[in-house]
């Protein structure tokens, strides 16, 4: 009974299937299908109207309650910055309530690409008039509102993003898999740890508050990517000799 005892060792095992999680390769989509679904979505006579909506969760994967919580007071055009520091969420009784940021390090400033600054300058542009402007918790101004003047709820958004694929997949042999709010946080994520942000960065954009929610990011870099970097890092480390 001994010898069975020591003769298998209990560490005898591999790091990678205790540390790895793979949550985040299975929600987030390929560059090509982000592509192809952003640009399906452009093109819809119908779908068109969330483009720069849906553009701007899969360019600065911001949770969609954070999306739904932002005001024109939290666009900053001049200066091509967004604030984030709070949620627009709803009770089951039906009730629009402001919530604090899911994470202590929450609250933050994104940074617009060129193409988010033009799809906050087109919603800003054409959003909804009211003649009475609907307030959450002392609240107001919320960037997209639906057709009852109430500002947009993840719920909606989700809804709409399913609908939109469901069309797609209707329309097109090669179909997409499934995309939601939560899928273009994690595909914002993915992309830009195979881009080379570093880990804090990346931390800081996402609004983790815990970084091995962003490490665990890093452990689906393929070896396409690995190498990508290292020859980088040889092409930098010549230049400076």
């Amino acid at each position: 009974m001994r010898n069975k005892l020591i003769r298998k060792n209990p560490f005898d095992w591999e790091l990678a299937t205790v540390l790895i999680n793979d949550s985040v390769s299975r929600e987030a989509v390929t560059p090509r299908q982000e592509r192809l679904f952003l640009d399906f979505i452009k093109g819809d006579k119908h779908y068109s109207q969330y483009y720069e909506g849906m553009y701007i969760l899969f360019k600065t994967g911001m949770r969609i309650s954070e999306f739904c919580g932002l005001t024109l007071s939290d666009v900053d055009m001049k200066g091509r910055k967004i604030h984030i520091d709070k949620q627009l969420q709803r009770t089951r009784e039906g009730k629009y309530m402001i919530a604090d940021t899911k994470t202590t390090y929450g609250e933050r400033y994104l940074p617009m690409t060129e193409e988010v600054y033009q799809c906050f300058k087109k919603l800003t542009a054409r959003r909804r008039k009211t003649k009475v402007e609907p307030m959450v918790d002392g609240v107001g101004g919320f960037l997209v509102l639906d057709k009852n003047g109430m500002p947009y709820l993840a719920l909606h958004w989700e809804k709409r993003f399913e609908y939109a694929l469901r069309k797609y997949n209707r329309t097109y042999k090669e179909e997409l898999p499934k995309i939601t709010p939560h899928v273009c946080r994690h595909t914002y994520c993915s992309n830009m740890a195979k881009s080379g942000v570093n880990a804090k960065t990346l931390q800081y954009l996402m609004g983790h508050a815990d970084i091995a929610t962003t490490l665990n990011v890093y452990t689906h870099l393929g070896y396409d990517d690995v190498e990508k970097e290292v020859r980088e890092m040889e092409e930098r480390l010549r230049k400076e000799v």
